[in-house]
């Protein structure tokens, strides 16, 4: 008899939190080339994107987190996917993506994993690994922790990423 090992990865429930939402800010396109439907041509969406902050403590203006310190969040997310065209890291075509984009008609963002799963989860990473702790300090970073990214593609399309500081995952691994 087999045995099932279950994941012991709780949810953490914390005190204090919060949320920032982009409605419908980033018009891209992009192809799911493995995908056995329409979704392997290239069609356009506007994200939405949302994401969760959780601490036990508030800052000392009583906040979770600074809502007018995610400039360069904004920015970010503005290069990667505002008028951009997106593509998978593997997709046979990336040559012509890049022709594409040397001639002026595509603004390319490749990435490791599209569609909301990977994007939800290449975002999730970005904010605990990178932005809070290089954008906000490594105090901020031990206090709060972005536990949830939501991307929407339509109103009744979206996926989302959740993890929590205590499951002790690597956030630079492109394939957590």
């Amino acid at each position: 008899m087999s045995k099932i090992i279950l994941n012991d990865k709780k949810p953490r429930i914390y005190k204090y939190n919060s949320t920032k939402e982009y409605v419908d800010k980033f018009p891209c396109a992009y192809r799911q080339y493995k995908a056995d439907s329409h979704c392997n041509v290239i069609h356009g969406y506007s994200f939405t994107m949302r994401f969760f902050f959780g601490t036990d403590h508030l800052d000392v203006r009583n906040w979770v987190a600074d809502y007018g310190g995610m400039g360069e969040l904004k920015s970010f997310l503005d290069e990667q996917f505002d008028h951009t065209l997106l593509v998978a890291e593997d997709d046979p075509e990336m040559e012509l993506y890049k022709q594409l984009q040397e001639r002026g008609i595509a603004k390319l963002t490749v990435l490791p994993k599209l569609g909301c799963e990977g994007l939800s989860s290449m975002l999730y990473n970005y904010m605990n690994g990178v932005f809070i702790p290089d954008m906000w300090g490594p105090g901020e970073a031990e206090r709060l922790w972005c536990y949830r990214v939501e991307v929407r593609e339509t109103q009744s399309n979206m996926a989302w990423r959740e993890g929590h500081r205590e499951w002790g995952e690597d956030l630079f691994d492109v394939d957590g």
